[in-house]
């Protein structure tokens, strides 16, 4: 239960930094992938304030033998770039830039409600399914 608490805390103040730097807003984020016209480096600066918090955190979480509520980290392993890697990237890139939605602004923006998000956050999990079918039976 502590568990639980504590993530749904982590996941609130999450996309309450997504609200407030206006990334639950497609406009912005589109506005910073426009390579022509007026571009918005609102992104940038969340980008810049995300990775200056997370980074000194991790290299102290890296010293910690085993976290808080679990019995061992689940560090990724996956070190090639391969195929699958670049192709998942690609994917998830054009529809970032064609919706101006990822998927964790996706979500908080999917409590405000409207269609375009619904539909957006629909198509998401439907290439999750089948990423994990395809990911089980390549061939």
């Amino acid at each position: 239960m502590k568990t639980l608490a504590l993530a749904m805390l982590a996941g609130a103040l999450f996309a309450l930094g997504l609200a407030l730097g206006g990334m639950t807003i497609p406009a912005r984020v589109t506005g910073f992938l426009t390579i022509g016209g007026t571009w918005d480096p609102g992104l940038a600066f969340v980008m810049i304030g995300a990775i200056a918090v997370y980074a000194p955190l991790l290299r102290l979480i890296r010293r910690c033998s085993a976290p808080l509520l679990a019995e061992r980290f689940h560090w990724p392993t996956a070190t090639a770039i391969d195929t699958r890697l670049v192709a998942g990237s690609a994917i998830f890139g054009v529809g970032w830039g064609l919706s101006g939605y990822c998927p964790g602004p996706a979500l908080v923006s999917l409590a405000a409600g409207g269609a375009p998000v619904a539909v957006f956050v629909a198509a998401m999990l439907a290439g999750c399914a089948l990423g994990r079918r395809l990911a089980r039976d390549p061939g």
